[in-house]
């Protein structure tokens, strides 16, 4: 009788740490990313999710994907006043949708199933939508104008989601605070950018792995029931935390949070033939890197991490220097469209200010 063979003979190199990590270049990521479906320039592409989002967003745009823009702005106003207010960062003018639960809330308030009781904040005498406080960063002059302005955003998340044939989404956050009369889901506390905390109101959250699974099979369930071809790239933001409401060390809270949603996208690839996974978190963190993809406050992605990821992106789907005959050059910054335009400076990202609050 012939000895078995160990089933780990004869995998791949990337199966094994030393010829997939430790023997390869620092900054090679190598074949991390295998698409399940393809993705090209045709698909009508929505973007949204966490700050790191912004990034992903901005190389689709600049490698002329069919990115859906529903609040679009004309051409000759900037992209510095733009994206100040909120505009050409997503799909439409939503600002950064950290949790999961925030999305599925999103698409429950635009078809009419939801309306939160606290929607609109104050500061100073100006007006702020309480879902997406940092759009509008001076506010507005009443509570009626907000109102306003929301209504007619909510006609263009239903526009999105109504054509979108690929929902691009980053997980960023487990955690989040809720207002405790009816659940609604906010991106930022109250009294970061405007409105009161009132601790008798409003009550902290650190979604659980069923809890953010859950929610995301019903914003698939609900997107599948209006368009049944939609497919679903999702991703883990890089990103840290920049403080914690957890009572635990912001390190230990940042690998609660990251873990946990990287385990529901696991999860959610193994379960549905139209969900992949772009493991961005992984390229960015990855311990060969030493941490050259991060800038020196070892949280904010550099502009080198964000070409490198997105670079492997496009080239995984066919579009990029390494699939047009250079093969010679690594991803980094100067191999084309990547979108190395996004600096740290120019994402928006609300969680950053609570930087603020450090003592």
């Amino acid at each position: 009788m012939s000895q078995s063979r160990s089933p780990y003979e004869g995998l791949p190199k990337t199966a094994y740490w030393r010829t997939a990590v430790s023997q390869t270049a620092p900054l090679e990521p190598g074949t991390m990313y295998t698409p399940k479906f393809p993705i090209d320039k045709k698909m009508r592409i929505a973007t949204a999710g966490s700050c790191f989002a912004q990034h992903v967003g901005a190389a689709l745009r600049k490698n002329d994907f069919n990115v859906i823009d529903a609040e679009a702005l004309l051409p000759r106003v900037s992209d510095e006043v733009a994206r100040k207010y909120g505009f050409r960062l997503y799909s439409a003018r939503y600002g950064n949708v950290y949790t999961v639960r925030q999305m599925l809330q999103l698409l429950r308030e635009a078809n009419g199933e939801f309306r939160p009781a606290d929607a609109i904040w104050e500061r100073d005498g100006k007006f702020f939508d309480a879902l997406r406080p940092s759009v509008e960063p001076e506010g507005l002059p009443t509570a009626s104008d907000v109102a306003e302005h929301r209504e007619q955003h909510l006609k263009a998340v239903r526009s999105v989601f109504d054509q979108a044939d690929l929902v691009v989404f980053t997980l960023g956050l487990t955690e989040a605070w809720i207002d405790t009369k009816d659940g609604a889901t906010y991106p930022t506390a109250p009294g970061t950018i405007a409105g009161q905390f009132d601790p008798s109101r409003y009550a902290f959250v650190n979604f659980t792995h069923a809890e953010v699974l859950a929610d995301f099979e019903t914003v698939r369930e609900r997107l599948k029931a209006q368009n049944s071809n939609v497919k679903f790239l999702i991703t883990v933001s890089p990103v840290p935390l920049t403080a914690t409401a957890s009572g635990n060390h912001v390190e230990v809270a940042t690998c609660y949070s990251k873990a946990t949603l990287r385990s529901v996208c696991g999860e959610l690839v193994r379960k549905y033939p139209d969900v992949d996974y772009f493991p961005s978190f992984e390229i960015i963190t990855s311990q060969k890197t030493r941490g050259a993809y991060y800038e020196a406050n070892l949280r904010s992605v550099s502009s080198r991490g964000v070409a490198t990821a997105m670079t492997t992106f496009l080239a995984a789907h066919g579009y990029g220097p390494e699939t047009e005959g250079n093969s010679s050059e690594k991803p980094g910054p100067k191999s084309t469209k990547a979108g190395t335009s996004a600096s740290k400076d120019d994402v928006i990202c609300e969680e950053a200010l609570l930087e603020a609050f450090a003592k």
